[in-house]
This record gives C-alpha cells, structure tokens and sequence, in this order.
C-alpha cells in the first residue's frame, strides 16, 4: 500500500488548508486511515482518524471543532480540512492507514511521506 499525501502549504493564522491523502496497491477491504503531524523538535502526535465505513471519527483535542477528517472510498482517498488555523498547527502531517481492526488500537501499518503546513501569525 502506497499513500500520497498532497495539500500542504503556507497559510495566516485563520486561514484553511485540505490535506488529501490517496492510498494505492493493494489496500485492505476493510482499513481505517488516519492524520498525524510532527512539529520541529517534537514527537508525532495522533491528529484524527476514521473507520473504513465513514461511522466513527476521533480527534485530538487541539483541532476539535476546527479540523474535519472524510474518505472517499471510490477514490481510495482520505481528506482532513483545516480550519482556522494557529501557528501551532504548523508540522509536517502525515497520513496513515491500516486494517481497521488495528487501526482502532492505535496500529497503523502504512505511512505517507507527509505534507508541510506552514503558519503565519
């Protein structure tokens, strides 16, 4: 499995920005995809994720109310809008996906060569 990240870039404070996320080869029938992002100097930390039938959605609490993850499964494509964006926000995001009963643990099996979003104040 191959994921494509795309959708980065350099944005204000307050402005938004959607991350796309395109997964390729051989992707599992039932497979849960999620965003992670890791700023300069720190760890990757959990963003959000989604299950592979679009039901449940979980968020990291610092983007709660603000980002908005959603797949495609016709285009094998996860999607995470962001909105109202904080300097703060500024890393490298990352796409993820897995089979869904990892990924409900916290497993993610493939990884995307991540995006750049950069925040101006």
């Amino acid at each position: 499995v191959q994921l494509q990240a795309s959708g980065g870039g350099l944005v204000q404070a307050g402005d938004s920005l959607r991350l796309s996320c395109r997964a390729s080869g051989s992707t599992p029938i039932k497979y849960g995809m999620g965003w992670f992002r890791q700023a300069p100097g720190k760890e990757r930390e959990f963003v959000a994720n989604i299950d592979w039938s679009n039901d449940r959605t979980r968020y990291a609490d610092s983007v709660k109310g603000r980002f908005t993850i959603s797949r495609d499964n016709a285009k094998n494509t996860v999607y995470l809008t962001t909105n109202n964006l904080r300097p703060e926000d500024e890393a490298v995001y990352y796409c993820a996906a897995g089979p869904h009963y990892r990924t409900i643990n916290g497993m993610y099996d493939y990884w995307g060569q991540g995006t750049l979003v950069t925040v101006s104040s």
